[in-house]
């Protein structure tokens, strides 16, 4: 489950979502069976609240420079690793984790393997509340077209920081030839948007749980694409 590198001493970050709660749950057990001394830093009030109901000791991450390792899951990866998340609204958090982390390791299942990102995923936006009509409006000059995420009940979705959460689409054939380094770099220049869900740095590993049950190990090398490390391990 992408928890048996962590040793005792250690700053972890816990990241959100599926995977990310069956880990957490995993790294709890581990810290009741071999009295492992750790600190954690959860990436969302979800997590939180299910670090605190397992009793792992939590920091406030206003306070840590670093974190030894982050665990985190992902809406949908592809060949070179690059990642859509926020599908739970947490990638603001996740991404700040993820910077201060010396090692990042992100789990997810074998159908969230893409050969190109958007393909099943859409894109999540965090966006102010303040301006909406015209982020949206510079969104759409970037082919970027979406809906303002909304909850179950028609309320609209608030992150963990107050913002709005706009799901575009990158299924645009005008987006087929736009590398996602620059569509990130475009994203990031709108003074509304706070951020958003493309990963393409982020990940040193990444574990995939095969259907079959294997768990696959995926490593960015240190130039180029993704290598595996060639070892199929059973899943725990």
């Amino acid at each position: 489950m992408g928890v048996a590198e962590i040793q005792s001493g250690m700053v972890v970050g816990l990241g959100t979502g599926r995977a990310a709660s069956r880990a957490v749950i995993v790294l709890a057990e581990r810290v009741r069976n071999e009295k492992l001394d750790i600190r954690c830093v959860a990436t969302s009030h979800a997590t939180e609240t299910l670090a605190r109901a397992h009793q792992l000791p939590l920091l406030d991450f206003a306070m840590e420079e670093e974190v030894d390792f982050l665990f985190d899951g992902a809406d949908e990866v592809d060949p070179l690793l690059r990642m859509i998340k926020g599908a739970g609204g947490a990638m603001t958090r996740e991404r700040i984790v993820a910077y201060a982390a010396k090692k990042r390791i992100y789990m997810v299942q074998e159908q969230k393997m893409v050969h190109r990102l958007g393909e099943r995923a859409t894109l999540p936006i965090a966006v102010l509340a303040f301006g909406l009509a015209s982020t949206r409006a510079s969104l759409r000059r970037l082919g970027l077209n979406g809906v303002v995420r909304r909850t179950l009940d028609g309320h609209l979705f608030l992150t963990d920081n107050g913002t709005l959460i706009v799901d575009v689409s990158l299924d645009d054939k005008s987006l087929a030839d736009l590398h996602l380094e620059e569509l990130a770099a475009q994203i990031d220049r709108i003074p509304g948007v706070l951020d958003h869900g493309l990963f393409l740095t982020e990940a040193d590993e990444v574990l995939v749980e095969t259907n079959d049950g294997r768990i696959e190990r995926l490593l960015r090398p240190a130039q180029g694409g993704p290598e595996t490390d060639g070892e199929l391990h059973r899943r725990a």
